[in-house]
């Protein structure tokens, strides 16, 4: 147990370089317009950054010092539950503290587009908490596959997936905090929705034709 606390330890000492830029995203991001994003929602860029340090970063310096993988699995969780666990309890203080006071009609926080919120401020943090969680771990055994065929496979069929379905629910759900005013809904369009779609595309058209050399090279 001793050691698996002090790779918690390593861990989070090595991963500085995500709370830094983590840090100054969420100090520095600012919005206009009636409709804006909330700061909070960049608090979530460090769970989706810690994977790829502990991966690709930590993993071969731990194995050479002697650590075993049992531990090294064991400090990962043990530090993803304490990352999920900050990173909801900052959001939610901002969603409660900051954004009510922002000067816009509507403050789009992750928690209100989830429908977490609905269930009470309490209940929506502890869901953050095991969204980002499962996130963080997800991410963890997706890329420790990204040395093998079937990772990269995994990324093609993920990335169709995630274009082909998102497109519908993003629309839906920030639809519902448009403004009123026409002009104010083809700016906020033009700026949000179409990139977004567009980017969607670029990356479906990419995976596929990967995944089709992929199989021309391995299979033909």
């Amino acid at each position: 147990m001793k050691s698996t606390f002090a790779i918690v330890k390593r861990l989070l000492a090595s991963n500085k370089i995500s709370f830094i830029i983590t840090a100054l995203v969420v100090l520095c991001a600012t919005s206009s317009g009636d409709v804006v994003l909330s700061n909070g929602n960049y608090t979530w860029l460090l769970a989706v950054m810690t994977p790829f340090f502990f991966v690709f970063y930590d993993y071969t310096k731990l194995m050479h010092l002697g650590a075993s993988k049992r531990d090294y699995f064991f400090g990962c969780l043990i530090s993803y539950g304490i990352l999920a666990l900050s990173i909801s309890l900052i959001n939610t203080l901002i969603h409660l503290l900051i954004d009510p006071v922002y000067p816009a009609r509507a403050v789009i926080n992750m928690m209100d587009v989830c429908n977490w919120t609905e269930n009470g401020i309490f209940i929506a943090g502890v869901q953050q908490l095991f969204f980002l969680l499962l996130v963080m771990i997800f991410l963890h055994v997706l890329l420790s596959m990204q040395s093998h065929w079937y990772g990269w496979l995994t990324d093609a069929i993920l990335v169709a997936i995630i274009c082909v379905f998102t497109n519908r629910s993003v629309e839906r759900n920030f639809v519902r905090f448009l403004p009123d005013d026409h002009a104010e809904q083809q700016r906020y369009f033009t700026h949000w929705y179409l990139p977004v779609t567009k980017c969607c595309f670029i990356f479906r058209r990419t995976f596929d034709l990967k995944e089709k050399n992929f199989v021309r090279e391995n299979y033909d």
